[in-house]
């Protein structure tokens, strides 16, 4: 036999051997009810900080704002499971990597306009608008 001949069956029999290895055993990534318990749960972290805002149900901005900026990093957290299907289990660790990374990413983002607006907003109001 040829060493080309002897390669067909082997290749064939180590892809099976990656993908048991990495836990793909012809599974789809996503299932309808882990589709849908993200979808519902996007859902309910939308809903809440909406009636927050609406009915002004804490009474204080900046609570508000950071009880929001909460739902919205777990939201974030969410999507990462439900949907882009990130666990500490796949990829040998690398994804957990990559959520620290993106809750970094959001928590410099969200403090950093925060910052911004609240001094935009303190250093830019002309004194005449406070005295009426």
């Amino acid at each position: 036999m040829s060493a080309a001949s002897n390669a067909g069956p082997a290749s064939g029999h180590d892809a099976h051997a990656h993908d048991a290895a990495h836990g793909d055993h012809g599974e789809s990534h996503g299932s309808f009810k882990g589709y849908m318990t993200g979808f519902v749960l996007s859902v309910i972290l939308t809903a809440i900080p909406f009636i927050l805002v609406m009915g002004d149900v804490l009474g204080n901005d900046r609570l508000t704002g950071l009880v929001i900026m909460g739902f919205a990093v777990v939201q974030i957290v969410v999507h990462m499971i439900y949907f882009l299907h990130m666990n500490t289990k796949s990829e040998g660790g690398w994804t957990i990597l990559a959520l620290i990374f993106t809750l970094t990413l959001v928590i410099i983002t969200l403090t950093g306009s925060l910052w911004v607006m609240y001094h935009l907003n303190t250093n830019m109001m002309p004194m005449h608008m406070h005295t009426r």
